[in-house]
């Protein structure tokens, strides 16, 4: 399990659910100690694709949206500080009058997050284990200042949110990406990690595109990406890029892909989204990837397409293109 601070408060008498009433658990993951928490009281609100899934296959129930009240809620805390305080403001909303219960890591900001629960004037219990803490507190209406769930444009003129990726702007990557491609990418394109919708709107620029399919693994980036990507020929899935299958295959992909776990850099990710655009390319479609320099991406890519070629780039990132696809599995 990623974490035994849950397990520890509880063994400890600082985490004590309720006999009755539901429990909210936000944020929770797929890989959670939650051994402790009434499966048949629990729901689970994570926007995240693969642990939404991972969760509901353990037979919780799942959604994107809590629902509420709830008699206890734990909040897992999320790196993003505005998005933490509002996961955290919104746990409390449902949860007037019981506890909610904030575990984090204090590379994810628990510190700070036990800091401001003080400096709002709750009267905070707390233990440490594992480089973390578990945080109690009673809810009541003193976070409502911090509840942020309403998409704002960024400086770029995009709407996002709290918590999405590059949410303040345009990363600069998608940004040399979108420069580096070619007039024409084919009738129909697949956004691969598409977030809120940057790169989708550089693809629909483009001589002769009749689709583009935006895959997203956060819901909530996804819902930003339907309000800049108003085009008609612009299609939402909100997936797991990694594990997504399409009936029909496309003229190009084109991707960002994340390459990190939490902190923890994690080049198999990126390698798992070239596996996918080999999977669901045309035998003649390429890919167009931009990537951090240092990624160590060539041997995949070597692997799944017959040419592979750096087509721009400076000392941060590689903009690659590839055709051909040498392995189409279904």
């Amino acid at each position: 399990m990623a974490t035994s601070r849950l397990a520890f408060a509880a063994d400890t008498g600082l985490l004590s659910l309720p006999d009755d009433g539901a429990i909210g658990l936000f944020g929770a993951t797929a890989d959670s100690d939650l051994s402790f928490v009434p499966k048949d009281r629990a729901q689970v609100i994570q926007r995240n694709y693969p642990d939404h899934a991972g969760l509901a296959r353990r037979g919780f129930d799942c959604t994107v949206e809590a629902t509420g009240p709830f008699a206890a809620a734990i909040v897992t805390l999320p790196r993003a500080k505005a998005y933490a305080q509002s996961l955290v403001a919104e746990a409390a909303a449902l949860t007037k009058g019981g506890t909610v219960y904030v575990d984090g890591a204090k590379t994810d900001g628990v510190d700070t997050m036990l800091k401001a629960l003080k400096k709002q004037g709750l009267d905070v219990t707390q233990a440490s284990k594992n480089h973390g803490r578990v945080i109690a507190f009673t809810a009541d209406d003193r976070l409502s200042g911090w509840i942020d769930t309403e998409p704002k444009k960024n400086k770029d003129g995009f709407f996002t949110q709290p918590g999405v990726f590059s949410a303040d702007g345009a990363d600069p990557a998608s940004v040399a990406l979108a420069a580096a491609l070619p007039a024409k990418l084919g009738g129909r394109v697949a956004d691969l990690g598409a977030g809120w919708g940057y790169l989708a709107q550089a693809i629909l620029t483009r001589e002769g595109v009749t689709g583009v399919t935006l895959v997203e693994a956060d819901h909530a980036a996804l819902e930003c990406a339907k309000l800049n990507v108003t085009d008609d020929r612009a299609s939402f899935d909100w997936a797991d890029a990694t594990q997504w299958e399409n009936k029909e295959y496309f003229d190009s992909v084109v991707m960002n892909p994340p390459f990190h776990t939490g902190r923890k850099g994690d080049p198999s990710l990126g390698q798992a989204f070239i596996d996918t655009a080999a999977r669901v390319l045309k035998p003649t479609g390429k890919l167009y990837l931009v990537a951090n320099r240092h990624l160590p991406y060539e041997q995949t890519l070597e692997a799944r397409f017959k040419n592979v070629a750096e087509i721009a780039g400076d000392r941060s990132f590689k903009i690659v293109e590839a055709s051909h696809p040498t392995r189409q599995r279904r």
